[in-house]
This record gives structure tokens, sequence and C-alpha cells, in this order.
């Protein structure tokens, strides 16, 4: 997997994890229809299991060395 930044990893889990704590507050209290209720919290447990997944991503990734093709080479001024 392509080394992702890690600013834009926490970006991507803090956004997870409080969407899906939110929805399962939300699908847990009397605000939403019954139907309703199982989806949302369904839904809500998906985000979560996002946000480990970039929380694995996170803690696990090693920073890519930068391609010594594409550097540019310092001229020698003698």
């Amino acid at each position: 997997m392509r080394y992702i930044e890690p600013t834009k990893v926490k970006v991507l889990m803090i956004m997870f994890f409080a969407t899906g704590a939110v929805g399962v507050l939300v699908g847990l209290s009397g605000v939403t229809p019954p139907n309703l209720k199982i989806m949302i919290t369904l839904m809500s447990i998906i985000n979560i299991g996002l946000g480990a997944f970039f929380t694995f991503i996170y803690l696990t990734q090693i920073q890519g060395e930068p391609d010594a093709r594409k550097k540019k080479r310092k001229q020698k001024l003698d």
C-alpha cells in the first residue's frame, strides 16, 4: 500500500470515529423511526470499523524513501 501522509490519515480516523459514534448514539436513542434504528446502527458500526482500519494504517506504515532516480544531481563547481 502507498504511503499516506499522517495528517491525512489522522483526519480520516477522526472523521470515521466521530460519525460512527454519533450514528450509534442516534441509532440507539429514540430520535429515529423504529424501522431505521438497526440500519443507522449498522452503518455507524461500519464507520467505526473504517476508523479502526485507518488507525491500523497510521500505526504500521513506514515512511517511504524518496526515489533516487527522480532526484536531481547537483553539479560540481570546481
